[in-house]
This record gives C-alpha cells, sequence and structure tokens, in this order.
C-alpha cells in the first residue's frame, strides 16, 4: 500500500514539473520575436501545439492553465508583458481571446492521434490553430467594435506565420510525440 502512495505521488510530481516546464518553455516562446511579413512572429502557438502533441490533452490543458495562471497573478510571461501592462488588466485585454484559444488548441492537439500522413496531421493542427483567432478574433470584436475590420486586424496579419509554424510541427510530429516515452 506504502509503494502504490508513493508511485501516485512520484508520478504526480513528474506531471507537476512538466507543467512548469512547459509553463516555462512557452514563457519564453511568448518573448521569442522573429521577424516576419507583414508583423514579426512569436513562437507561443507553435509551443501550444508541441505540448498538445508532445504532453498530450490532459497534460497539455494543465500546463497551458498554469501558464495563463502565472500570467494573472501578474508573472510577465505573456507577449507583451511588462512593456504592455501584466496580469488580469494585461490578460483581459486585447489578447484574451487568443490567450484562452490556446487552451481550445492544446486540448485538440493533443486529443489528436497523428500517424505519417502529412496532410491530415497539418489539418489536424491547422484546425487546432483555429480555434486561437476564432476565440481571438470573437473577443477582439466585443472589445473594440464589430463595425472594425476584425478579421484583417486579428488575424490577416498573422496566418503566412501561422501556416509557416503549423508546417514545422506537421514535419517534426515523428519528434515531437517522442516527448509521450517519457510521461
Amino acid at each position: 500500500m506504502e509503494l502504490v502512495k508513493s508511485l501516485k505521488q512520484s508520478k504526480i510530481l513528474k506531471y507537476v514539473f512538466l507543467a512548469l516546464i512547459g509553463s516555462i518553455v512557452l514563457a519564453v516562446s511568448s518573448k521569442i520575436k522573429i521577424p516576419f511579413y507583414p508583423v514579426p512572429m512569436t513562437m507561443q502557438t507553435l509551443v501550444v501545439l508541441i505540448i498538445g502533441i508532445g504532453f498530450g490533452w490532459k497534460l497539455g490543458l494543465a500546463t497551458v492553465s498554469l501558464y495563463l495562471f502565472e500570467g494573472i497573478i501578474g508573472l510577465p510571461v505573456f507577449s507583451g508583458t511588462p512593456e504592455k501592462g501584466i496580469g488580469l488588466i494585461y490578460f483581459t485585454g486585447p489578447t484574451m481571446g487568443y490567450l484562452i484559444g490556446f487552451l481550445v488548441a492544446v486540448y485538440i492537439s493533443g486529443k489528436f492521434s497523428y500517424d505519417n500522413n502529412l496532410v491530415k496531421n497539418f489539418l489536424k493542427l491547422m484546425l487546432a490553430t483555429s480555434f486561437i483567432y476564432i476565440l481571438g478574433m470573437s473577443w477582439l470584436g466585443s472589445l473594440i467594435g464589430w463595425d472594425k475590420p476584425i478579421f484583417q486586424l486579428g488575424a490577416q496579419p498573422f496566418l503566412l506565420a501561422e501556416l509557416f509554424k503549423i508546417l514545422i510541427a506537421t514535419f517534426a510530429i515523428n519528434q515531437i510525440k517522442k516527448i509521450k516515452k517519457f510521461i
């Protein structure tokens, strides 16, 4: 009985450690700005997909939730922090829908099974990523008004970069899936 309890505790500690490491990687990826046309690209959405594929949906959701919690309590983990504010004030700003979309994207990318069919894998990751933009533009529209060009402001500048990151994740799926062996 004691051995079972000890094994459960070590498994929980391992999951907490992995979620913490994943949230740190996600925070670092938010600060990486790569020159890209028409706007600089961060690597957050790529890391969200990698976490989903590599950790699965349960640990993936825990990891992204931890990341969001870290940002809400004021740690400068989000892309525009601390320059554009921190904490709940920043979280509830124009990017909140996109940040909530990370939860849906990690869930979907973690739920799918992947094989060697690049087209199917690409479409699965594109579906997962699309929820980031659907929720992001929905929140943005409700915040700034639907009379504004929401798609042109909230998605169009990022589409080429997203396509690039989805392609990276698609071609790296077999490597990313190896993470699950350690979980």
